[in-house]
């Protein structure tokens, strides 16, 4: 496994990730030696949900609206139905998410958190796929989906469900040790 020493990841979560979907990234990123920080815009702490019903505590690292997204190298959003839909109605979430995909750093998100990136407007003529309810709204969005267990695409790391969390969590330490990837751009060029 790489190793991340010297790197600095932000998880962007709101109340309702689900649990596996934030712990087991978490715990794969730490073991790799990266710095950790759950960023979101509740002030103490956020409420993970496992299954069908609300599950554990853990405390907010940095409040959003105090955090730098230039002081990250990478960012990391857990799913579950409730988080994703909870951070794209806020645009302190959205923007933290986008300043990322600009500037080329890795984007990690699973099972229904590519839809906080819909909102971003930049997923044109990107690779992704996420949990199967969110497929329609990722093509409207103009991505291409694919029904696999991680697709990569220039730095954005996505995979299905927590069944899918070996590969991901794997892909994602890998494009991170890589760092910086270089901007796609969706138009074609005038000649």
């Amino acid at each position: 496994m790489e190793t991340l020493y010297g790197k600095k990841v932000a998880i962007l979560t709101d109340n309702g990730f689900e649990e596996e979907e934030l712990t087991s990234p978490k715990r794969a990123l730490e073991e790799a030696g990266a710095t950790v920080q759950i960023v979101s815009l509740q002030k103490d702490k956020v409420k993970g949900w496992k299954h069908d019903h609300w599950s554990i505590e853990l405390p907010v690292d940095v409040n959003l609206e105090d955090a730098d997204a230039d002081d990250y190298d990478a960012l990391m959003i857990p799913g579950g139905v409730i988080n994703p839909d909870q951070m794209r109605r806020h645009h302190e979430y959205v923007d933290f998410a986008r300043s990322f995909l600009e500037t080329g750093r890795v984007v990690a998100a699973i099972c229904h958190a590519p839809q906080l990136l819909i909102e971003t407007g930049l997923l044109r003529e990107r690779d992704v796929t996420s949990f199967r309810s969110i497929k329609t709204d990722l093509i409207n969005a103009g991505a291409y989906w694919h029904d696999e267990e991680v697709v990569t695409d220039n730095g954005i790391v996505t995979s299905r469900s927590p069944e899918d969390l070996p590969a991901f969590n794997k892909k994602m330490i890998e494009e991170i040790a890589e760092g910086i990837h270089t901007k796609r751009y969706a138009f074609a060029s005038s000649l």
